[in-house]
């Protein structure tokens, strides 16, 4: 296939003669060479390219051409919807190819019959609007093909609506569902099963093909090659599927299904109201056991919380005598039975967390506004990984644009059980040196203090002067993101700048997004978000700073626990876990910068560790070949010298 993927690939192959500004580059034909041995040998392969390398066509050729079931698996959906509308159409017209291709998403994305029709005959909408939006989704329902809640015009995505008109694995019926035939899901799984090529995203990797939901357990054994990009993010994706949570809003909708389908089915059963609304009581009493703003737990915070253990159980206590009516009820409609299969299991997972008896998970909760999750997650997933990927003999591809430390995948590796994988890097082909400059700026104070978020934005505000806004602002946490918009707010004003200044939050993500590059001179000031998966080429985006280096809070209940679990074991947490992490964060966040080859910009990163803590020169060892300053005038100078277009 060597020969073939050369002639793809080259100034003046397919790819050339199909894809307006199509480069030939030397780094992408390698990385496809590899993956394609990777797929003929069935093995393993972890591949770190840099911004710029055009790693999805990397894979997609070869994936194509070699034959065989693939499973594509993404970082977002808006990256699956991107593959799928794009760029798999497009390498499939370049190499002719007849594959195949389904997208699949999960369930909560299809509508769901069963639900749109209850919830249009029981008519209690939250809202106006949601009441409005109802009578559209029905509209929608009569002519759709897929369901997919993404094609419906006119429907936010995001309107609250759509929690009561599409299933979940809790309150779908399965086979005893009237609209079973015509169901959104089933079919879309049966498309998934046909096709040669599946796009998923890694959540619903995990839920549904690993953890074997129900009608995929065939997905996986038939494919022979599994492609992961944005594979860096899989860690924390992995660990929260192998692990369970149980959450107050699962328990408070059953109690709320139950009340319907006994409407429904068993008015003459007048206990099951009232069970049904001391299970609401109790799960309210539990969620005001703690504070109102939404935070972290770790399980000894719970624990020490007046009435939380005692709330806990009687929750529990409610739930079994509810389960226990409904199971003498089940047989009187197919509604009924499944309210009674959901508070089984919704009991036996939260008894299982009170009991804690597996030691090698981490219990925790989490608040919401109106709800509390109880989370137990697995301290290490290698072994569970290992488990997963046994069995048939297919090839593993994990590719992204972050995950080494220097050239060193030892780290991922460990923590994903892959072992002594075959691994190889390829760096970006931009040229950094002449596009890109790392600035560091002199005296800022410890990044703990009290003043550093003002210091952090004096530091910025000549920076920001210089290159016209045009700026990512990103912060390590939401409250240094709040901070850092008032400050820059101030003194925008007192400078009569007139930049126009976003704040995550403000509106959906995309939409601002939308608005960044439209307005050409703005200041987006973001947090988590924005780290990474987002795409802003050209002059609207030349300069991001960075507030902090991004080491996760040491009070996270599941980092801490994996602290001292590595403690425990006389290994090094901060050098093994925390430092990787981070470096991998900071590439990230950096990667925003240079997106294409004509682009150009200042990287400002503010946290005085990178160059006066031994750790921190890891990290600058990290980033991209930029040149590299500690002095304002040189960063000034950048813009100032832009070359002329």
């Amino acid at each position: 296939m060597t020969a073939l993927l050369s002639d793809v690939f080259s100034a003046d192959g397919p790819l050339a003669a199909n894809i307006p500004g199509y480069r030939q580059r030397q780094q992408q034909l390698e990385l496809a060479e590899s993956i394609a041995a990777a797929i003929a040998a069935n093995r393993v392969l972890i591949a770190e390219a840099g911004t710029g390398t055009g790693k999805t066509y990397a894979y997609l050729v070869p994936a194509l051409l070699a034959g065989g079931k693939v499973i594509v698996s993404t970082g977002t959906k808006n990256l699956q919807d991107q593959l799928f509308a794009r760029d798999i159409p497009t390498i499939r017209k370049v190499l002719n190819s007849p594959v195949r291709v389904a997208l699949l998403k999960g369930r909560a994305n299809y509508l769901c019959h069963y639900h749109l029709e209850r919830s249009l005959a029981d008519g209690r909408f939250l809202s106006r609007d949601d009441a409005a939006y109802a009578q559209r989704i029905a509209r929608f329902a009569r002519k759709t093909r897929s369901g997919d809640k993404a094609e419906c015009a006119g429907v936010p995505e995001s309107a609250t609506v759509w929690a009561m008109v599409t299933s979940t694995r809790d309150n779908c019926l399965g086979q005893d569902c009237p609209h079973h035939k015509e169901c959104f899901v089933l079919a879309a799984r049966r498309e998934a099963l046909a096709a040669d090529l599946v796009v998923v995203n890694h959540h619903l990797f995990f839920a549904d093909v690993m953890l074997r939901d129900e009608g995929t357990a065939e997905l996986l054994p038939a494919c022979n090659t599994v492609i992961f990009d944005e594979a860096h993010q899989l860690p924390e994706v992995a660990s929260l599927f192998f692990g369970d949570s149980v959450s107050t809003a699962q328990i408070l909708e059953l109690a709320r299904d139950a009340q319907l389908e006994g409407l429904a089915s068993a008015r003459d059963c007048l206990d099951l109201p009232k069970l049904a609304g001391v299970v609401e009581k109790t799960v309210r009493d539990l969620r005001l056991a703690l504070a109102v703003e939404p935070a972290r737990y770790a399980l000894l915070q719970l624990e020490a919380r007046a009435g939380f253990s005692e709330g806990l159980q009687r929750v529990i206590d409610a739930l079994a005598a509810l389960a226990a009516l409904l199971e003498t009820q089940a047989q009187r409609g197919e509604g009924l039975e499944s309210c009674w299969r959901r508070a089984g299991d919704l009991l036996t997972r939260l008894q299982g967390w009170q009991s804690g008896a597996n030691l090698d998970f981490v219990r925790w909760g989490e608040t919401y506004i109106h709800s509390l999750q109880l989370n137990a997650t697995p301290l290490v997933i290698a072994e569970i990984m290992q488990k997963q990927m046994g069995g048939h003999p297919r090839a593993w591809i994990f590719t992204s644009a972050t995950l080494a430390v220097q050239d060193d995948f030892g780290h991922y590796c460990a923590e994903m059980g892959l072992g002594d994988a075959a691994s190889a890097r390829w760096e970006s082909p931009f040229d950094y040196q002449r596009q890109a400059l790392l600035y560091a700026p002199r005296n800022l104070p410890d990044p703990n203090s009290q003043e550093y978020c003002e210091a952090v934005v004096k530091a910025a505000a000549p920076v920001l002067k210089a290159s016209g806004g045009r700026a990512f602002f990103l912060c390590t946490s939401l409250r240094a993101m709040r901070r850092t918009h008032e400050l820059l707010a101030d003194w925008l004003a007192r400078e009569g700048l007139e930049l126009p200044l976003l704040l995550q939050g403000e509106s959906g993500k995309n939409e601002l997004l939308e608005r960044f590059r439209r307005l050409g001179n703005a200041i987006l000031i973001g947090s988590q978000s924005f780290w990474e998966g987002v795409d802003v080429r050209g002059d609207a985006l030349s300069l991001v700073v960075i507030d902090k280096l991004p080491f996760a809070p040491p009070d996270d209940p599941v980092l801490s626990a994996r602290i001292d679990k590595l403690r425990s074991q006389g290994r090094n947490p901060f050098m093994e876990y925390q430092l990787p992490r981070a470096v991998i964060s900071v590439k990230q966040g950096a990667g925003r910068l240079i997106r294409d080859e004509a682009d150009r910009g200042v990287l400002m990163i503010c946290d005085p560790r990178l160059l006066s803590k031994p750790y921190g020169k890891r990290i600058w060892r990290s980033l991209p070949p930029m040149k590299r300053s500690r002095d304002l005038a040189d960063a000034v100078a950048f813009f100032a010298n832009a070359p002329a277009a």
